[in-house]
């Protein structure tokens, strides 16, 4: 990363950064005040040319590491293959001196997956295919105050007759 426009200070932020997010570290560990390292991490990420060293970086590391949407997505994939897969539910019979299947009351063999794997695997594609939208989108028509503050205080008024 050898972008011009931005000091040493917020180059070795953006190095800083892209190792683990997290603006305040990143902006002590690049030289920054401890006292201002908060403020300074938050208006580093808010300024364009800063946000797009860090896209910039992330990009190389990728490129690096031959990392792609392609590999994530298909790793993803794997993994909620693998963790929907059944598996028996083994125990070791002593009399036996070997592993056999559980079974349940009827006699049928016990199985096992890994639900929270999988889930966590299909949200994330789920994620990136654009299928979850978890921003709340509030829009709201304000004529006048005096009309908002009258509907606050029916609100008001509603919930206390719930409550009652």
């Amino acid at each position: 990363m050898s972008d011009k426009k931005l000091t040493y200070k917020q180059r070795r932020f953006v190095q800083e950064y892209v190792i683990d997010l997290n603006a305040t570290q990143a902006a002590i560990r690049a030289g920054y005040s401890k006292k201002t390292a908060n403020e300074q991490g938050s208006q580093n990420l808010a300024k364009l040319s800063i946000s797009k060293a860090i896209q910039k970086e992330f990009k190389e590391i990728a490129d690096r590491n031959e990392v792609s949407v392609q590999w994530v997505l298909e790793g993803f994939i794997e993994v909620a293959n693998r963790c929907m897969q059944r598996v028996p539910v083994m125990e070791f019979n002593k009399q036996e001196k070997q592993y056999v299947q559980v079974t349940d009351v009827n006699g049928e063999g016990v199985w096992t997956f890994n639900s929270s794997g999988a889930n966590k695997a299909l949200e994330n594609i789920g994620r990136h295919l654009g299928m979850f939208n978890d921003k709340i989108d509030v829009n709201m028509t304000i004529n006048s105050w005096d009309a908002l503050e009258k509907e606050i205080a029916s609100e008001k008024q509603g919930q206390k007759k719930d409550n009652a």
